[in-house]
C-alpha cells in the first residue's frame, strides 16, 4: 500500500507526523509513505529509505484558511498535493492533521464522492467503557441533513465495523432524545423508520448518555448534534483527568494514594485515549481519506496510518459501492 501524508497540517507538524509514520513503517513491510510538505523540515524527523518519497512545498493550509477558497487558491499545498496524489492513481489512501474543512473539500473536489453517496460523513471511532468503540457519523460534515443521508451513514458504518473491526453483526443506533419509538424531530423519526425496515442490525433509538456504555456500535445523527457530542465527550474526558490530577496531588497523603494507584489510572487514560482509536474516516469518498486529531501526537498518528491501511486492505471503500448497488436493486 502507498500512503500520501500531509507532513503539515496540524498542531504539532511536522516532527509528530514524520514520527508516526516511522512507527507505521516499522510495523508495516508492505507500507511505503509520500510525505507532502516543507522537504527541510521533514528530513529532519526522518531518514532516507526507499519506502519513503518526498514531495516538497511550502506551501500549508492553515487552520484558520476558509476551507473552500483555500482548496481553490492553495492547489500546490501539503494537503491538496496529499489527495491529489489518490486521485492520480500514485497513492491509495491520504491523511492529514488539519483543517477539516478543507480535508473535507478538497476530498469533494479532487477525489470525489461514491456513486450513490448523497453527503461523505465525517466519523471518528470514540472510546466505550468495554473498550470497543463506536462509530458516529456524522460529527460535521453535513450540519443539514435528510433521512437518506443518514440512512447512507448506516450503510457505510455498517460495513466498516464488519470489515475493519470484525464485528459480525454492528448494532446500529440512531441518536435521540429518548429510546422510545416515535420520539424526536420529523428527521429521526423519518429514519427510523428507513432503519427499522433495513436488513442491517437495528436497535431502536439510543441516548448520549449512553453512548460510552456501548450501546451500539454504529450511531447515526446530523452532524450538528455529532460535534456537539463528540466536543462534549472530549470536553469532559480532559476536564476529569484534570480534575483528577488536582486533587490527587493537593494533600501528602493524596500523593501516596496516587503513586499507589498510578498503573490504574494509566489504564484507564489508555482506555479513553482518542489517539489509539485512529482518526476520523471521510466516509463517502471514492478512496480512504483520514482526519488525523489535530494535536496528534506520533501515537495517535500512527493508529490514524493504520486505520488507513486497515479501510485499504479490507476494500472498504469498494464493498459500500457494492452495498449500495443491492440497496439499488432492492428498491
Amino acid at each position: 500500500m502507498k500512503l500520501a501524508v500531509d507532513a503539515m497540517g496540524g498542531d504539532n507538524a511536522p516532527e509528530s507526523i514524520v514520527k508516526g509514520c516511522e512507527i507505521a513503517l516499522e510495523e508495516y513491510d508492505d507500507l511505503n509513505i509520500i510525505l507532502v510538505g516543507n522537504e527541510a523540515e521533514i528530513t529532519k524527523h526522518i531518514q532516507a529509505s526507499e519506502r519513503v518519497e518526498i514531495i516538497h512545498t511550502e506551501v500549508t493550509i492553515e487552520g484558520e484558511d476558509s476551507p473552500v477558497r483555500a482548496v481553490r487558491r492553495k492547489r500546490d499545498s501539503s494537503m491538496v498535493l496529499a489527495i491529489q496524489q489518490v486521485k492520480d492513481g500514485k497513492a491509495d489512501a491520504a491523511i492529514s492533521a488539519g483543517n477539516t474543512g478543507a480535508l473535507m473539500t478538497a476530498g469533494l473536489l479532487v477525489v470525489g464522492r461514491i456513486k450513490g453517496i448523497e453527503r461523505p460523513a465525517l466519523s471518528p471511532m470514540l472510546p466505550t467503557l468495554g473498550g470497543e468503540g463506536f462509530l458516529l457519523l456524522d460529527v460535521g460534515a453535513n450540519m443539514d441533513s435528510k433521512a437518506s443521508h443518514l440512512f447512507q451513514y448506516a450503510v457505510m458504518g455498517d460495513v466498516y465495523m464488519k470489515k475493519v473491526r470484525k464485528v459480525d453483526k454492528p448494532r446500529i443506533g440512531l441518536l435521540n432524545v429518548g429510546t422510545e419509538a416515535g420520539k424526536g424531530t420529523e428527521l429521526t423519526k423519518e429514519v427510523f423508520d428507513l432503519l427499522q425496515n433495513s436488513s442491517m442490525n437495528f436497535v431502536g433509538n439510543v441516548e448520549a448518555r449512553d453512548l460510552l456504555e456501548g450501546v451500539a456500535d454504529v450511531v447515526v445523527c446530523d452532524g450538528f448534534s455529532g460535534n456537539l457530542v463528540l466536543k462534549s465527550i472530549e470536553g469532559t474526558a480532559l476536564s476529569l483527568f484534570s480534575i483528577l490530577k488536582k486533587e490527587l496531588t493537593s494533600t501528602f497523603t493524596n500523593k501516596l494514594a496516587a503513586g499507589i494507584l498510578k498503573p490504574a489510572f494509566k489504564r484507564v487514560k489508555l482506555q479513553m485515549d482518542y489517539s489509539e482509536y485512529g482518526g476520523a474516516g471521510l466516509f463517502g469518498l471514492n478512496a480512504p481519506v483520514i482526519k488525523a486529531h489535530g494535536s496528534s501526537n506520533e501515537r495517535a498518528f500512527f493508529s490514524a496510518i493504520r486505520q488507513a491501511k486497515m479501510m485499504h486492505d479490507e476494500k472498504v471503500v469498494p464493498t459500500i459501492q457494492n452495498e449500495l448497488k443491492e440497496e439499488d436493486k432492492q428498491e
